[in-house]
């Protein structure tokens, strides 16, 4: 494989760091002004770099947006992530932000990446029947995916990757601020709940969402993806979603 090749292997692959030809000891503590084999200090950053982690510079980003557009913008020009480089669209929110119901998938797949949409294709119409079964439309929703880009090859966000963009994700929470949250998938739950007890039945849990002063309720059910390959995961889902038409029903009436 000739050099371009390679290039183009490896950013399918994920690659986001050159690798040096000697290792590089980068918790070993610098003086400022101390410079490394090259001549660079490493303490300080090199010209045109922007200060801090990718993750400290999308909170930056994310806490200065004030409406759901200006998030937007500022994950359009975020260059911290490696996933953008690779992916075809940035898939942002889609729906109604005014119902107080809000719902956050997965990474985007196939689909999403193609059309920038969030719960597109195939999975996308099953979400709709899904939500059909209950008496919900997806027009009565804000639907988004946990990052707004697909990972090449559709392979799983690395943690790194989800730290990334979660300021992004957090930001859009507080500026909705949802009545209430529904979480479609393992890793959605595990990301903004972090671990919980196995419950035997579907329940609503408190997510704490960094700029707001009270965490939002939020209910775990299957992706539909895994409602389409995995059967026993249909009743689990079909639970949820029983629950979220009760809930709702019972927030209307105290409206």
């Amino acid at each position: 494989m000739d050099a371009l090749a390679l290039l183009r292997l490896q950013i399918e692959w994920g690659a986001d760091e050159a690798l040096e030809d000697v290792p590089v000891d980068r918790l070993r503590p610098l003086r400022q002004g101390q410079e490394d084999r090259q001549g660079h200090g490493r303490g300080l950053p090199l010209p045109g770099m922007a200060p801090g982690t990718s993750a400290e510079r999308a909170a930056a980003a994310a806490g200065q947006a004030r409406t759901i557009d200006d998030l937007r913008a500022a994950l359009a020009a975020f260059d911290g992530c490696v996933l953008r480089d690779t992916a075809a669209n940035l898939v942002f929110a889609a729906g109604d932000p005014d119902t107080g119901l809000m719902l956050i998938g997965e990474q985007p797949g196939e689909a999403e990446d193609r059309s920038g949409t969030p719960f597109a294709g195939p999975d996308g119409v099953l979400l709709d029947r899904m939500l059909a079964s209950v008496g919900l439309a997806r027009d009565r929703l804000l639907l988004t995916p946990l990052i707004p880009w697909r990972p090449p090859g559709g392979r799983p966000p690395s943690a790194a990757e989800v730290a990334v963009c979660l300021p992004f994700l957090h930001r859009l929470i507080a500026l909705v601020e949802p009545r209430r949250v529904v979480l479609a998938g393992a890793l959605a739950a595990r990301t903004l709940l972090g671990p919980t007890r196995r419950r035997p039945g579907p329940a609503w849990a408190e997510m704490p969402v960094p700029g707001l002063s009270a965490p939002i309720p939020a209910l775990v059910m299957p992706s539909p993806g895994m409602v389409g390959r995995t059967p026993s995961a249909r009743r689990e889902a079909w639970a949820a979603l029983r629950l979220l038409r009760r809930t709702v029903d019972a927030d209307l009436a105290k409206m």
